[in-house]
């Protein structure tokens, strides 16, 4: 029988923090492949960029529990909607951008928890 562990993470840790305009999240999230999804919760729309786990020390920390964040992008929006559009004269038609809600999931509820002090006292 196989046994089976959950270890969430115990530490998030973020390196850098940015408000930006929605229309400038929007843009950051197109790529030439696509756009990447954005993470919406307790009114905050974010991106995020992990930090790859790319050495050894890195990697001791995922293993401990603490994922690093490099930096967060975020704005306000009130309502959660599923899909964001973004028109620019640069791209064929309205661009979309999925977006995903993590309000019910413990990282990212905590994590939000802690964004919105520490954009308050911003």
């Amino acid at each position: 029988m196989v046994k089976v562990n959950h270890q969430p993470t115990q530490t998030l840790i973020v390196h850098d923090v940015v408000k930006i305009e929605l229309e400038n999240l929007l843009r950051e999230r197109v790529t030439p492949s696509g756009a990447l999804p954005l993470y919406w919760g307790n009114g905050i729309l974010f991106g995020f960029t992990p930090l790859p786990v790319s050495s050894k020390k890195i990697l001791d920390d995922y293993l401990e529990g603490k994922v690093h964040w490099m930096e967060v992008h975020y704005t306000h929006k009130k309502d959660y909607e599923q899909i964001l559009s973004l028109s620019d004269e640069q791209y064929a038609g309205a661009v979309k951008v999925r977006v995903v809600d993590v309000s019910k999931r413990v990282l990212f509820k905590e994590f939000l928890d802690w964004l919105k002090i520490y954009d308050q006292k911003q």
